[in-house]
C-alpha cells in the first residue's frame, strides 16, 4: 500500500487552488494608493461643500422673522432722537405732578442731532411714544450713546406688591409733527429702594407702532423722588415774606441754624431779610461759624428772590417822615421839609442810619400803607449791604433791645453807601 502524502508537501494538489485564490484577491500597491487619493479628495470636497449646505438648510428651515425695515434699522445709523424740551422741576415727591421748570406739562420733541432742529415733517405718520422710569445710574459714565437693548435693560419696574411706578392716563401719547405733550403723571413710590437711590425719566418709541430707522430714546437728568410727607419740609422757590425761615436754602427745619434763629426771634423770611439789611454782621454771628461763607451766599441769595409785594411802612418823627419797604430799606424820606430820593440819601447817611435803626426797633408800631409796588430787584443790587460800604464812620456803635428780636448790637455800620436804602 502506498503511503499517504502529507498536505504540506510541495506539489500538493489540495493547496494549489487556495494559493491561486489568495493571489488573485491581494490588491496591488498602485491600486491602494489610488483608492486613498480618491477617498481623500472626496472628503475634502465634502468639507468644502458643508458650509454652503448648512447656509442653504438654515435659510430654508428658519426664515428671517424680522421685516426688511428692521434690518435697515440695524444697519443704517440714525440722527433722530427724542428729547425733553426742558428740565424737570425739582425736587419731586410721590403723588405730586411731574412738570418742567415752567411748571408746565412735559413736552417731548423729535430732533435731528446733526442740526439740533425740530423735525416736523420727517415721519410720514404719527408715532406712539411711552414714558418709562430708568435707573439713575444709566447711562454709565455719562455715556451719550446707548443701544435700545441697554435702554430697555435699565427700565425700573415697581416693587413687589406695589402699584406701577408711574401713574397717570398719559403715559403713552402720539408724537405728531415732531412734538408731543405728556399730561398729568406722578410717581407712586420713592427712589430710596434702588442702589443708585435715583431715577430718571425716559421716553421711547412703542416698538409695535413704528417700523422705520431707529429713533434714540430721551432721558432726563438723575433725580431723587421723596415721599409725599417730605413735601411738608421742602423749600419754596421763591419764598414768601411770611414763610418760616427754614424754608430758605441751607436752613433745615428744627436744625441747628433754625434753632439759633428762633432763639433770636427771627422766625420768618421777612425777619431774616430785615436783619440782613440793618445788621448783616450780627445775623451771621447768630448763625455761627457752622454757616460757611458759601452756605451764607446760597441762603441770602434765595431769600432775596422773595416778592416784596406792595406794602410799605411809614416811620414818623416831628422833623421827618421816612417810608420803608417790607425789609427795612428806605424808599423815600422827608427831613426838615426837604424831600430826598434814594439817590440823595447818602449825603445824610449818618442821620438816615439812625432813623433805620429806630424804625427797626419800632417796626410793629409803624404805619402800614398799601399801593406802592416794590421791586424784587432791590434785593439783588450788588453784594450784601455790609460789604458795600467803606470804613467811614466806624465809630457809629449803638446797642439796643429790639422788640421783635433778641438783643442785637449795632456796630461798625459804614455810612457812605446804600445801606438801608432801596432804589
Amino acid at each position: 500500500m502506498a503511503g499517504k502524502r502529507f498536505l504540506d508537501e510541495p506539489g500538493s494538489e489540495l493547496d494549489r487552488p487556495g494559493d491561486q485564490k489568495r493571489m488573485r484577491r491581494r490588491p496591488s500597491f498602485a491600486s491602494v494608493i489610488g483608492e486613498a487619493v480618491m477617498v481623500n479628495s472626496l472628503k475634502n470636497f465634502c468639507l468644502a461643500l458643508e458650509p454652503m449646505l448648512r447656509r442653504v438648510f438654515r435659510r430654508s428651515t428658519f426664515p428671517l422673522t424680522r421685516s426688511p425695515s428692521l434690518r435697515i434699522q440695524s444697519l443704517e445709523p440714525s440722527n433722530l432722537q427724542l428729547v425733553f424740551s426742558k428740565n424737570l422741576l425739582l425736587p419731586l415727591f410721590t403723588g405730586s405732578k411731574i412738570v418742567d421748570l415752567d411748571s408746565s406739562p412735559l413736552q417731548i420733541l423729535l430732533v435731528d442731532t446733526r442740526f439740533d432742529q425740530i423735525v416736523s415733517t420727517y415721519l410720514p405718520r404719527p408715532v406712539k411714544i411711552e414714558v418709562v422710569v430708568l435707573d439713575g445710574d444709566f447711562p454709565e459714565y455719562d455715556k451719550r450713546k446707548w443701544t435700545s437693548e441697554e435702554f430697555n435693560r435699565n427700565i425700573v419696574k415697581e416693587r413687589t406688591g406695589k402699584r406701577p411706578l408711574l401713574a397717570g392716563d398719559c403715559l403713552t401719547v402720539n408724537l405728531r409733527d415732531g412734538y408731543a405733550a405728556v399730561g398729568d403723571i406722578e410717581f407712586t413710590d420713592n427712589s430710596s429702594w434702588i442702589r443708585s437711590r435715583k431715577f430718571r425719566l425716559g421716553v421711547r418709541v412703542v416698538p409695535e407702532s413704528y417700523q422705520g430707522v431707529r429713533i434714540r430714546e430721551a432721558i432726563t437728568e438723575a433725580f431723587v423722588v421723596k415721599d409725599h410727607r417730605g413735601e411738608l419740609y421742602k423749600k419754596h422757590h421763591p419764598p414768601a415774606l411770611q414763610d418760616e425761615v427754614w424754608r430758605l436754602e441751607k436752613i433745615g427745619k428744627d436744625g441747628a441754624f433754625h434753632k439759633k434763629l428762633a432763639a433770636a426771634r427771627i422766625n420768618t423770611v421777612q425777619d431774616f431779610l430785615k436783619l440782613s439789611v440793618v445788621d448783616q454782621r450780627n445775623l451771621k454771628g447768630i448763625l455761627g461759624p457752622g454757616m460757611s461763607e458759601k452756605m451764607w451766599e446760597v441762603a441770602i441769595k434765595h431769600a432775596r428772590t422773595c416778592d416784596l409785594g406792595s406794602k410799605h411802612f411809614v416811620f414818623r418823627r416831628p422833623n421827618c417822615t421816612i417810608t420803608f419797604n417790607p425789609i427795612c430799606q428806605i424808599v423815600h424820606a422827608v427831613i426838615d421839609g426837604n424831600s430826598y430820593s434814594t439817590d440823595e440819601l447818602p449825603c445824610i447817611t449818618v442821620y438816615a442810619e439812625n432813623m433805620v435803626r429806630q424804625a427797626y426797633v419800632e417796626w410793629d408800631s409803624l404805619e402800614e400803607i398799601v399801593g406802592i409796588s416794590s421791586d424784587t430787584r432791590l434785593l439783588t443790587q450788588g453784594e450784601p449791604a455790609a460789604d458795600q460800604y467803606s470804613d467811614h464812620h466806624q465809630s457809629i456803635v449803638k446797642s439796643f433791645q429790639p422788640t421783635d428780636h433778641a438783643y442785637v448790637e449795632m456796630g461798625n455800620l459804614p455810612s457812605n453807601s446804600r445801606f438801608g436804602y432801596s432804589n
